[in-house]
């Protein structure tokens, strides 16, 4: 019994391996337009877009948000630039309090880079600063 478990283990932890690239690489190309997306202000697109990572690859919005970059900058700060409201305050929606009050790359958080970029009157900072 003991001996069986541990062959299946052995045959199935190869297979477990191989597959994790594969996976990777299909998630980033399901993620691949997300900032074109984001840039567009494309509220059902985003939210098609987020509701089939998770059905697909089991991956809630917090778990890839850091991961990707647009222009240099998070989403929601490209959101911001771009002045794309219903993308961007969909993201401050759908992220974590917690994750929203974290600083970035650069040290700032969401809302002191929101101020000092002078876009504290933005209906994304207003969201922000709501759900915060």
């Amino acid at each position: 019994m003991l001996k069986t478990k541990l062959y299946a283990l052995a045959v199935a932890i190869p297979f477990a391996l191989s597959s994790a690239p594969t996976q990777a690489s299909d998630v980033e190309s399901a993620l691949a337009n997300i900032c074109s997306i984001v840039v567009a202000d494309d509220k059902s697109e985003l939210r098609k877009k987020i509701k089939g990572v998770r059905s697909s690859f089991r991956l809630q919005l917090k778990d890839y948000y850091t991961g990707i970059k647009c222009n240099g900058n998070s989403m929601i700060r490209e959101a911001a630039l771009n002045n794309a409201i219903e993308a961007g305050t969909l993201l401050v929606k759908k992220m974590p309090k917690k994750d929203l009050e974290t600083p970035e790359e650069d040290g700032k958080t969401l809302q002191a880079w929101l101020t000092e970029q002078g876009l504290a009157d933005n209906p994304i900072a207003v969201a922000l600063q709501e759900r915060i």
